[in-house]
């Protein structure tokens, strides 16, 4: 590349002057052909420094260049804003497609606009608008989606340019088309979508009666007028269905008016409700928000009847008939002079409100103490009432799910109760203990283990119901082998006796026998996994005895449970029925137990058991006496008398009298 001049080469007719004068008109906007004067006049008198000097005519050509780009973009802009203006000014929609033709004619300088509009219905394109058009078969011309060139851009919703569409075979040519643009005299074309979001409403084009190469800027142009328009198209199709709603409008707002005051108070009674279930407000809470806002006595029950809160008087349980129609219909039911509402979750019923206090269809109004007590429930008061329904269903089922997460921890502490483990795996400072506390269960004391029967349609319920009674006596309950089991602490009734409670109280419940084997107290909680297998016994033991819907523990079977549980044990038999008198000659080193050995194999006779045991008969009489103190008075009557041989044989075989 030449060098420049040096700095100090300035003289009025040198290369510097020509640059300057350059400089100049570049600065004054002159045309192209100005610009290369300098240089020109500057190779004409041979000056020095000419090449640089039409390097720099080159790079100041370049600038005209993209000045001349910059401010036709600026103009284009311009004319795009005040096309947006003018058409957000105009309300018709004719007004509106005659405005956006025009401009685009004026903007592309074109022979002819003109404006399609897509026919959903017949499934084409037609003409809508046109100017500078003066062929009247084109402006009456429909296009099918993908026939021409603007029944492509309808179907693709993409831009297309043909330099000249008479030779242009890219597009599908029809004869009503071709017919149309050679009569118009059409060469070169543009068209581009009108598109609202994904859908496309219709084309505009700009086209010439002379070949045309169309710059992408025209298209970017034409693309930017099309994106203004549709979106006034669209703005005048709205206002018109505005005005024909408008009618419409004023009659539901003097409805709305009407009703202002009762959906004002149905919203504040309903964010109330809502805010106290996100404060963790119980079904009490929500009864008594519900009773002050209706005026009225208010029970929640659960699906099997159960009262759950009530705040005012009333009948104590709910209507069956108003429940019924309640839960059918999905509203509110006036019934036996009370209200009621089911509570539901889908088709699932959770439980049901009454409301009483309040008048119903057919009742007359009172008025008791200055307060309208028993006015009519209106339609406003009816939707909250109902609306209350749904609240209450949502805080049942958040307590259901918070009490079915507890009940699988304690399911889970319950089988790692049950499953035999090694030694030393329970202690003080288990994890098992430190779970069970944290769930308010103490196991440091003794406990009964409970295994409990019913027929398998109740059975879900039955560990449901056991559940609830272990969740509020501090005990624990689960599924276990498709039985229900329950780890209760032990009382003062006895095991015997809390396996008839549950059998009575749970069968009463289930309206179906409820058959409960029990054993227990466990010896620690490392001996609960063998408290639980004798419980399993004691409950086969009662099925095989044919007494379904009782309960018992194994040492109450006596030695039948011995017989008939399907593994034995021997040893807490034998100590349930010979314990005392066993215990007394460990202490005291007494023969009782011989004495009874001898005593009942020789057939009750005192003088043969005196030969045997070789002592005097008074000694015998004295050491069944002490038995008699021992076991009770009813030691020897023939019951008593069959378990105590049946204990006393097992205990011999188990080597325990050797």
């Amino acid at each position: 590349m030449t060098d420049f001049p040096p700095p100090g080469a300035t003289g009025p007719s040198g290369p510097a002057a020509a640059l300057r004068e350059l400089l100049d008109l570049l600065a004054a906007g002159a045309p192209a052909e100005q610009l290369a004067g300098p240089a020109a006049r500057a190779r004409a008198a041979d000056a020095s420094g000419s090449a640089w000097l039409a390097e720099a005519t080159d790079a100041a050509l370049a600038v005209r260049r993209t000045l001349d780009q910059h401010r036709r973009r600026e103009a284009e802009l311009a004319a795009l804003f005040d096309t947006a203006g003018d058409l957000a000014a105009l309300r018709g929609l004719d007004a509106v497609l005659r405005a956006i033709v025009r401009r685009a004619r004026t903007l592309l300088a074109a022979d002819v606009a003109y404006l399609t509009l897509n026919d959903p219905t017949a499934g084409d394109t037609y003409m809508r608008v046109t100017d500078g058009s003066v062929s009247a078969a084109f402006q009456q011309l429909r296009l099918g989606m993908g026939d021409g060139l603007g029944g492509l851009v309808a179907q693709t919703a993409r831009p297309y340019a043909s330099r000249d569409y008479r030779t242009d075979h890219r597009f599908r040519h029809t004869g009503t088309i071709d017919v149309g643009v050679g009569e118009e005299g059409l060469r070169g074309i543009l068209g581009v979508p009108l598109r609202l979001g994904d859908r496309v409403i219709g084309v505009l084009f700009a086209a010439d009666r002379a070949p045309r190469e169309f710059t992408p800027d025209a298209i970017a142009l034409l693309g930017s007028l099309a994106d203004h328009a549709a979106v006034a198209i669209d703005g005048a199709r709205l206002m018109e269905e505005t005005r024909a709603a408008l009618t419409g409008l004023e009659a539901a707002n003097a409805t709305a008016r009407a009703h202002s005051e009762a959906l004002r108070r149905a919203s504040d009674a309903h964010d109330r409700l809502t805010e106290l279930v996100l404060r963790g407000g119980g079904v009490a809470d929500v009864a008594a928000e519900i009773a002050a806002l209706l005026g009225g006595g208010l029970a929640v029950h659960d699906a099997d009847g159960t009262e759950l809160a009530r705040v005012g008087g009333g009948e104590p349980a709910p209507p069956a008939r108003g429940l019924a129609e309640s839960r059918t219909s999905g509203r509110a039911v006036y019934a036996d002079g009370r209200w009621t509402c089911a509570v539901v979750a889908g088709t699932e019923l959770l439980g049901c409100l009454v409301l009483t206090g309040r008048s119903g269809p057919g009742d007359g109004d009172g008025v008791r103490g200055g307060i309208a007590y028993g006015a009519l429930l209106a339609d406003a008061d009816l939707r909250l009432f109902e609306r209350a329904a749904l609240v209450t269903a949502l805080v049942l089922l958040l307590r259901r799910s918070v009490a079915e997460a507890e009940d699988r921890v304690r399911g889970e502490l319950l089988d790692d109760l049950l499953t035999a483990a090694p030694a030393g795996r329970v202690g003080g400072g288990s994890p098992v203990l430190l779970r069970a506390r944290r769930l308010g269960v103490d196991l440091a004391g003794p406990h009964a283990v409970a295994v409990l029967d019913c027929a398998p349609r109740v059975r879900a319920r039955l560990s449901a119901e056991a559940t609830r009674r272990a969740r509020s006596t501090g005990a624990l309950a689960g599924l276990r082998d498709g039985q229900v089991v329950l780890v209760a602490p032990a009382r003062r009734g006895g095991v015997a006796g809390l396996a008839r409670e549950l059998a009575q109280e749970l069968g009463r419940v289930l309206n179906s026998p409820v058959t409960v084997g029990a054993a227990g107290p466990a010896d620690g909680t490392e001996d609960l996994p063998r408290t639980h297998a004798e419980a399993v016994r004691c409950l086969n033991a009662l099925h095989a005895l044919g007494r379904a819907g009782e309960g018992a523990d194994v040492t109450e079977l006596g030695f039948l449970g011995v017989l008939l549980g399907d593994r034995a044990d021997v040893g807490a038999y034998t100590g349930h029925v010979l314990g005392p008198v066993l215990e007394y000659d460990a202490k005291q080193g007494t023969e009782l137990v011989r004495t009874l050995e001898a005593y009942y194999a020789h057939g009750a006779s005192l003088s043969r058991a005196k030969d045997e045991l070789h002592v005097h008969v008074n000694t015998v009489t004295q050491r069944l006496e002490r038995v008699r103190r021992l076991l009770g008075p009813d030691w020897n009557s023939p019951a008593r008398a069959l378990e105590l041989q049946v204990a006393l044989r097992l205990w011999r075989l188990a080597g325990r009298g050797v």
